[in-house]
């Protein structure tokens, strides 16, 4: 697979563990975006996602706030709730499944309906399969997902999973635990899953990681990305001592 958002990702983790930034298009306007993006770049993060579970930030409110992040310097990586919410500005996009949802709307519906407009946008994209793993709270992506949570006493159903993606050609794995969730995903699982899929997929943590300590715990095993997403605007001096704690 190439591409250059993709060749970039590859060439940064060759350094090191990577951190991305989770921004929410719906919850500020996009001089605010810019803002929180810069902050992440300050503290150290890679690339900027944007996306968000719900809200109704797409067509011009997303785009402009895609475009006023891209002035960073960062890439943009769209985090797509829908086919909607995609724009012609974004760097690349996460073209994500979530293999444990229910409904064939999260599994493949939506990526039809979108298909044609990344390919006409000219957005690169960046094949993932997306888990939501059970973290002690019901979060906004697994509710609106329909979704198993995969057991956390369960790293194995991650694995099956896991391998089902590298099969399918898939190039990213992300293990999410959610936005405010109350445990972050397991290193076992983590650890588990990279093992299973070795060097040729990236593993992706995100969700309840608040603290530099856990996102160490993660790295050590096998996270290649670690994602936050609040704490950019919460606290900016913890979200630079846990990407400290990520790059080691």
């Amino acid at each position: 697979m190439k591409g250059k958002v993709f060749d970039r990702i590859v060439k940064e983790r060759e350094k090191g563990p990577l951190h991305f930034t989770l921004i929410d298009p719906d919850k500020q306007d996009a001089g605010k975006a810019k803002e929180l993006a810069q902050k992440a770049k300050e503290a150290g993060s890679d690339a900027i996602m944007v996306g968000g579970t719900w809200g109704d930030a797409y067509g011009e409110k997303l785009n402009g706030t895609v475009s006023r992040i891209k002035e960073t310097g960062l890439p943009v990586i769209m985090f797509p709730n829908s086919a909607q919410q995609l724009s012609p500005d974004a760097d690349a996009l996460f073209f994500m499944s979530l293999l444990n949802s229910r409904s064939t709307h999260y599994l493949i519906d939506e990526q039809m309906k979108g298909a044609l407009t990344v390919h006409q946008y000219g957005i690169e994209p960046l094949p993932m399969a997306y888990l939501i793993v059970e973290s002690g709270s019901t979060t906004s992506a697994g509710w609106a997902g329909d979704v198993r949570p995969i057991p956390r006493e369960k790293p194995e159903f991650a694995v099956g999973y896991a391998l089902a993606a590298k099969y399918f050609g898939m190039k990213f794995i992300y293990l999410e635990a959610g936005s405010g969730a109350k445990q972050s995903v397991p290193p076992e699982m983590v650890a588990m899953v990279k093992k299973a899929v070795g060097d040729d997929v990236m593993v992706i943590v995100g969700g309840g990681i608040r603290e530099p300590g856990d996102a160490s715990e993660k790295v050590k095993a096998g996270a290649d990305i670690i994602v936050t997403g609040t704490i950019a605007e919460k606290d900016p001096k913890k979200l630079a001592d846990i990407i400290r704690a990520i790059k080691g």
